[in-house]
């Protein structure tokens, strides 16, 4: 039994990984700052919660006395918003994991498993996505998550705390929320079919993306929080290692469609797995038909 403190725990992929966290007996904190919209009641009643901004170090610290790892999942998840707000955007994305890494030093915590992001990446000539390519992110989000990336690096280099990269490509699955930043395929998608409406597809859909359901994703920090073979700051991807178009998800959640301007966004995703399953011994097992149909069923789009 380890005690963990998740930052943004309230959050989509930070309600999946309490729940199995707690499944598996282990004692969780939770600090998140609500601004996203997320509500704790739906977090399990074994959670600790605290309403903080990760920005204000000095309140962070006591609440790390006894933690074992430090989950970071605390950002504005977002291109669109980086590059609309890209103050906000950085404040919380830099400034609030430099807050986390500073608070962790201060408290003496082990090891923090960092929530970096196939956007550092940017577009790349050649699938799939392995961790020795370039990073060449193509916007502030992605350059904020890259920069995080390095100073879970430094921080170990320095100071000896035990970091994990772990680069999350899209990621879906249950307590996903339909206008939030990881609904930017699967989740606008039902969002539009349980309301009536044609799913939106911007520019001509054949670009790919790597979906990993959100329970893999948990499977995966939980083993990058425990495993010996990681902590140098080392980055993995995690993801399915399957790209697969927007017009194909379209076509897997059922309905009609409509093409609307193209945005600036990565035009293919698709990890390279390669890393991950060697070291951590971790294989995505959800299928996409498997959480599709999932999520249809929680939303009564299907019996």
């Amino acid at each position: 039994m380890s005690t963990y403190l998740i930052t943004g725990g309230a959050g989509f992929i930070g309600t999946n990984l309490c729940e199995q966290l707690v499944h598996d007996n282990h004692h969780v904190i939770v600090v998140d700052d609500l601004s996203a919209g997320t509500d704790p009641k739906r977090l399990p009643q074994e959670v600790v919660f605290h309403k903080l901004d990760v920005c204000d170090t000095e309140a962070l610290v006591p609440l790390l006395a006894g933690v074992d790892v430090v989950v970071h999942l605390v950002a504005r998840p977002s291109i669109p918003y980086s590059i609309d707000h890209p103050f906000h955007a950085q404040h919380v994305n830099i400034d609030g994991t430099l807050s986390v890494m500073e608070a962790v030093r201060t408290a003496g915590v082990k090891r923090v498993v960092y929530a970096a992001s196939a956007s550092a990446y940017g577009n790349q000539d050649t699938m799939p996505l392995t961790e020795t390519m370039p990073a060449q992110p193509n916007s502030p989000y992605g350059l904020h998550k890259y920069y995080g990336e390095h100073l879970m690096k430094i921080w170990h280099l320095i100071h000896g705390i035990e970091t994990v990269s772990l680069r999350f490509f899209n990621t879906y699955g249950p307590h996903l929320d339909p206008t939030g930043a990881y609904a930017l395929v699967i989740g606008r998608f039902l969002k539009q079919r349980s309301e009536g409406l044609p799913m939106t597809i911007t520019g001509d859909g054949e670009q790919t993306r790597d979906l990993v359901h959100v329970r893999d994703l948990a499977r995966a920090v939980i083993l990058a929080s425990q495993s010996s073979a990681v902590g140098k700051g080392e980055v993995m991807n995690v993801g399915a290692g399957v790209g697969i178009s927007v017009n194909a998800i379209a076509e897997l959640v059922g309905g009609p469609v409509e093409y609307i301007p193209p945005r600036i966004e990565p035009r293919h995703t698709c990890a390279d797995l390669h890393c991950i399953e060697e070291v951590l011994q971790w294989k995505p097992e959800v299928s996409l038909h498997e959480g599709v149909e999932e999520l249809k069923r929680l939303l009564g789009l299907i019996a």
